[in-house]
């Protein structure tokens, strides 16, 4: 007798097979009244709360359009209980000696690849991220919990030479944690943010506050789960999913020392303003514009098929997606012809399902924006192909009400128009010729953004003359190298300020004390 493996959505009325524990995160309500994924929660000092002062809302599955689970939000009073709380136990984290912080980062590490099945399949269910995508999200996480549980206890200072002028004595540094950290994050793939920056933040000593995203707070409530299992203690780590309420008072709450951000620029600016009050410092990472520049002498179908890979990432709902393609003009048409080939054979549909590249993107809201986007782009660029909501009758039963675009590339586009020079957050690819390489540079430079830049040659010369050029914080030269917790990631000009990732993702938490002591 065979046996018939059930859909993923086929438990939409049961609670989630990998989250049995009795938190809030994991606890499913009667049938049919909140779906496969129960009811998440703020976690404050080690208890999931029951009830909140925001009340709940529903979450929506992007994929299918019901609803998911329920969210219980949190705002400012729950704000002050978390932070409150972090205060009272920065104190004893801070002295922990560091090789036992090392062990818990390590152990979070290894719960998180034995469980990232479960952390990949929450991640699809609330974000619509293609399963495989997802999974590979989870593992990152758990790459930087390792890479930072092996800084824990090598954090040093320097001893300072002395000078002809110095009063003898010994004079040395010694970095310290901020204290508490309010962390912000954003809903696209939000267990990704929580690796680089609540790995570092907590390596460095210092306790976390995170406002996790409404529209995505079941993978890191899940996360949260698997820390306080790795033997955290409860009052470092706190969970707050909720909306503007709580992240601007967190933001200009007098305990928190440090805020760090990732998200759009409309929102930094408000964060901005609202941490001048106390003067404390922000860590952004913001969005960007990433183009790929293509000379006719690079692997051409490589690179084609490299942009369009990340392009369409996430349904476009990415910060450092190469959604711009520069193309030289003896191989444009060659390249626009390759690109609407790849576009059009991604698979779109079923995140659960393997062969499935495109999934939702994460409302009907955005939907309908993106859709927007695209018929005022096509009024002065050529649309090649995509441009419109996937037609439900290509899709399976199952997500034939899910929030789907066609993958969608327009070429020919004006370097002025609004889809050249901002994001758009959909998947949405545009083509954009140049001449010289003088031109391609400044196309590439064209925007407010400066987060990643991919350039696609075989002529060395060329790449040392042009990669000092580029503003940009990231760059790649023919293909990307995905994201290894060792590197620093963080952009120019308006992709915001500070690196998570690295040894410099690290000092972002740390803030240095200079000693001297008179001989």
């Amino acid at each position: 007798m065979t046996r018939r493996t059930a859909h993923p959505y086929e438990n939409e009325n049961k609670a989630a097979d990998m989250t049995t524990t009795s938190s809030p995160s994991s606890r499913s309500s009667s049938p049919g009244a909140t779906g496969d994924l129960g009811v998440t929660g703020p976690l404050v000092n080690g208890t999931w709360l029951d009830k909140t002062s925001m009340g709940a809302v529903d979450h929506i599955n992007p994929a299918t359009a019901r609803t998911n689970g329920s969210v219980l939000l949190a705002g400012p009073q729950e704000v002050d209980d978390a932070v409150a709380a972090a205060k009272a136990a920065h104190p004893e984290w801070r002295a922990m000696s560091p090789d036992k912080r090392r062990r818990i980062l390590q152990r979070v590490e290894e719960l998180m690849l034995a469980r990232v099945p479960e952390l990949g399949r929450l991640t699809t269910l609330e974000l619509g991220a293609p399963i495989t995508m997802a999974s590979a999200l989870a593992h990152l996480c758990a790459g930087w919990f390792g890479y930072y549980a092996g800084w824990a206890d090598k954090i040093e200072g320097a001893t300072i030479p002395p000078s002809p002028v110095m009063v003898p004595g010994l004079d040395y540094t010694v970095p310290e944690p901020y204290g508490v950290v309010g962390i912000i994050l954003t809903w696209n793939g939000p267990i990704m943010s929580v690796g680089m920056k609540i790995a570092p933040a907590l390596a460095a000593g210092n306790c976390v506050v995170v406002k996790s995203p409404d529209l995505a707070p079941f993978t890191v409530a899940r996360f949260a789960e698997i820390a306080l299992e790795a033997g955290l203690p409860p009052g470092v780590l706190h969970i707050l999913p909720g909306g503007p309420e709580a992240g601007e008072h967190l933001v200009r709450h007098p305990d928190v020392d440090m805020i760090s951000f990732t998200g759009g620029i409309p929102t930094a600016k408000k964060i901005l303003d609202s941490a001048r009050h106390s003067l404390k410092p922000v860590l952004l990472e913001l969005g960007g514009k990433t183009a790929s520049v293509v000379f006719p002498d690079a692997d051409l179908d490589e690179a084609v098929a490299s942009t369009v890979r990340s392009c369409f990432n996430l349904s476009g709902q990415g910060c450092n997606l190469t959604t711009r393609l520069l193309v030289h003009r003896d191989v444009y048409e060659r390249v626009v012809r390759t690109a609407a080939g790849a576009a059009t054979a991604l698979g779109v549909g079923d995140p659960f399902a393997p062969t499935t590249a495109l999934g939702p993107v994460i409302g009907a809201a955005a939907r309908d924006r993106i859709l927007g986007v695209i018929e005022r782009a096509a009024d002065s660029s050529r649309l090649v192909v995509g441009g419109h909501a996937v037609d439900p009758a290509a899709l399976t039963p199952e997500v034939r009400d899910g929030y789907f675009v066609e993958p969608t590339v327009l070429a020919d586009v004006d370097p002025g128009s609004d889809v050249a020079r901002h994001e758009v957050f959909g998947p949405v690819l545009s083509i954009l010729p140049f001449g010289t390489e003088e031109e391609a540079v400044a196309l590439a430079n064209s925007t407010p953004y400066g987060l990643g830049a991919v350039l696609y040659t075989r002529d060395v010369s060329r790449v040392q003359r042009v990669v000092p050029q580029l503003q940009a914080g990231t760059v790649h030269v023919n293909g990307a190298s995905g994201q290894p917790p060792g590197a620093p990631f963080g952009g120019y000009k308006q992709s915001g300020h500070g690196r998570e990732g690295g040894k410099e993702g690290l000092f972002e938490f740390l803030q240095t004390k200079n000693v001297f002591i008179r001989a």
